[in-house]
């Protein structure tokens, strides 16, 4: 049974890196691996919440975005492809729940941040230059408390701006 009743909100934030490496050298099973763990796995769960985020206050369903899924980049391979996808799964979720659903959909840039992902792909970056995922927790927050009032479903939104970050 629906023990829940509603849910508020729901943030997908889980994503594999993957080989840095042409598309041409791609292991497929790596590809289509990664596109599960990083745009299906949104997909079906947010499918799924549907009738819950429907019963929410305010729903708002998060999508962890990247600078390679607005701009794809040579050589970041299934992780720019599955980014570009959520930018377009999020606009999709959004233009088809315009006037008909009171959830909202949006993507979050995080930028670079200080985690094992990020030191992975620039092995020769100094860590201590860039926030943590606790610097840009205010961010995540301050969409999910922004109101229906707010212009942001369909909205491709970075950290650093809303923070007043560089």
């Amino acid at each position: 049974g629906n023990q829940c009743g509603r849910l508020d909100g729901l943030l997908h934030n889980a994503s594999l890196l993957g080989p840095r490496l042409p598309l041409s050298h791609y292991d497929p099973a790596a590809f289509s691996r990664l596109m599960t763990v990083n745009l299906e796995s949104a997909f079906l769960l947010t499918q799924a919440a549907l009738p819950l985020l429907e019963e929410g206050t305010d729903p708002l369903v998060l999508f962890t975005s990247s600078g390679v899924g607005r701009k794809p980049r040579a050589y970041w391979g299934a992780y720019a492809v599955s980014k570009a996808a959520t930018e377009a799964l999020m606009q999709l979720f959004a233009d088809e729940g315009e006037n008909l659903s009171k959830i909202r959909f949006a993507t979050l840039n995080p930028g670079g941040t200080r985690t094992n992902m990020r030191a992975q792909a620039y092995p020769g970056e100094d860590p201590m230059t860039l926030p943590t995922p606790e610097d840009l927790l205010p961010a995540y927050l301050w969409c999910f408390g922004a109101s229906q009032d707010t212009a942001l479903s369909g909205a491709a939104l970075d950290a650093r701006a809303l923070l007043g970050l560089s």
